[in-house]
């Protein structure tokens, strides 16, 4: 099976209701990411952070995978499809994708703060008191601004296999993971599903734009991609 390899972003998300910041000026569901998406946010009022994470885990039990999502699990009966996703949403998994890697953490997951292989699964409110096993305060398992994204080695080694690229539902604004297109072998047909892509140097001969929202773009691609088999 040839390999298909493609980054989402909030955009896919976002057609199943979950908001994402960079539709407000900087504002993730009204509050400054800096106070809830930063280590520094965190140290300053942890309270504040736990209850935005919990909001958003709440929110997580009343969305539904959209058609984006399920055509990119259906693929998987034709490819062998790796899914690297910036979302820390599960709508991925909840549509039937059975390869995915979150680059920015899963709001279903915690970990402790002193030791980060330490991680739980995790589907209720979160609370200052809840602790590993080592009586350290477990945090919400997500990649904030100025931290390391533990997961890009591995996704800079799909990449690399990749037989074909997808970008779906993403600014290619957020680094390093815009950077992966980049790490794509020669001559590896990209397709670019957003009805406001930007624009990609250096990869433009090699980019197929499909200014499209995700729920018309995958079915449009899937049907693109079979008709290439």
């Amino acid at each position: 099976m040839k390999k298909l390899v493609v980054l989402s972003g909030a955009g896919i998300s976002a057609e199943s209701g979950i908001k994402t910041f960079r539709d407000s000026d900087g504002l993730w569901e009204g509050h400054n990411v800096m106070d809830v998406a930063t280590p520094e946010g965190w140290r300053k009022n942890q309270e504040l952070v736990l209850d935005f994470y919990n909001q958003r885990r709440r929110q997580l039990h009343e969305v539904q995978p959209n058609l984006g999502h399920k055509i990119l699990a259906e693929l998987e009966n034709d490819f062998d499809v790796h899914i690297i996703t910036q979302n820390v949403d599960n709508l991925h998994e909840q549509a039937g994708s059975s390869k995915v890697l979150h680059l920015h953490g899963e709001l279903f997951k915690v970990r402790s703060i002193k030791d980060k292989n330490y991680i739980l699964d995790w589907k209720t409110d979160l609370k200052t008191g809840d602790l590993d096993k080592n009586g350290h305060q477990l945090r919400p398992h997500i990649v904030w601004f100025g931290e390391d994204v533990p997961a890009l080695d591995e996704a800079l080694a799909i990449t690399q296999q990749a037989d074909y690229f997808v970008i779906v539902g993403t600014s290619m604004q957020v680094y390093p993971a815009a950077s992966l297109v980049e790490f794509t072998p020669p001559n590896c047909p990209i397709y670019y599903i957003d009805p406001n892509p930007a624009t990609i140097r250096n990869l433009s001969n090699q980019v197929e734009i499909i200014a499209m929202n995700a729920t018309e773009g995958v079915p449009f691609l899937k049907e693109k991609l079979l008709g290439r088999i």
